[in-house]
């Protein structure tokens, strides 16, 4: 019986926090969490901002050029944290997210990893962590405070003719392209994965710097770098194939 209430209380509480959060048009990242040493150590700032984005939360880094709109005000946004509570053997994370007062309005279940090496162990335990939203079912409803708030922003833009518009997009494509893939650390080298996020490569370490052996679906070959671009490069029909790769690392 105790089960089934703390069941149905769970239920409850995903609902209620589903329903708050369809509020919030934006997410924050912080750059830096506070656990960690440097910026986007072990590339987890990034993991995070990109699993925010996967749920629907259109999500940007404290560091990064922010849209009018976003900066616009406070609290039209949640902040994201990662709580560490770690200890010798587990690496344990939760997610957390907060609004402009610093209420919290969510907290992700915990997510573990055993793994030694702390790049995995971490990686690991937030994408775990992140299951908790396949339960948000979080969709952003726009309110009329938001309608009035973009017509404000907008009645000091000039409207873009067609050719500006297609310029404009062509600039935002090429640029979402070169920044789509990542590489996320694992055992032995690196994960290149996209916004989704999907394994694009593998890439395993060589005793030669930027020389790995990696793989693509069931393509095998090299990823090196020359002249500071990254290349994937295989043979295929007995032909030598040079496959550029636009990887942030």
């Amino acid at each position: 019986m105790k089960r089934i209430i703390v069941l149905v209380v769970f239920c409850l509480s995903i609902s209620v926090n589903s329903q708050n959060l369809n509020e919030y048009k934006y997410a924050l990242v912080p750059a830096k969490f506070s656990f960690l040493k440097e910026e986007n150590q072990y590339r987890l700032n990034l993991l995070t901002k990109m699993f925010m984005q996967k749920y629907g939360f259109e999500t940007y880094i404290d560091s990064e050029t922010q849209p009018k709109d976003f900066s616009s005000t406070n609290c039209n946004k949640v902040y994201v944290d990662l709580v560490n509570n770690s200890n010798m053997f587990t690496t344990k994370i939760k997610v957390v997210l907060k609004d402009c007062y610093g209420k919290v309005v969510f907290t992700s279940a915990e997510g573990t990893s055993r793994e030694k090496e702390f790049a995995v162990a971490y990686n690991e335990a937030v994408r775990m962590a992140f299951k908790s939203f396949d339960e948000l079912n979080y969709k952003y409803i726009e309110t009329k405070n938001d309608l009035e708030l973009i017509e404000k922003n907008n009645s000091d833009v000039a409207v873009p003719n067609d050719k500006e518009m297609l310029e404009e997009q062509v600039k935002y494509n090429n640029v979402a392209t070169s920044n789509s893939l990542f590489a996320q650390p694992i055992a032995n080298g690196f994960q290149i994965i996209n916004s989704e996020p999907k394994v694009i490569y593998k890439i395993l370490k060589t005793s030669t710097k930027d020389f790995y052996i990696a793989t693509k679906s069931n393509q095998n070959g090299v990823f090196i770098s020359k002249n500071g671009e990254w290349f994937f490069e295989f043979y295929l029909n007995e032909k030598l194939v040079s496959e550029k790769v636009d990887v942030k690392f």
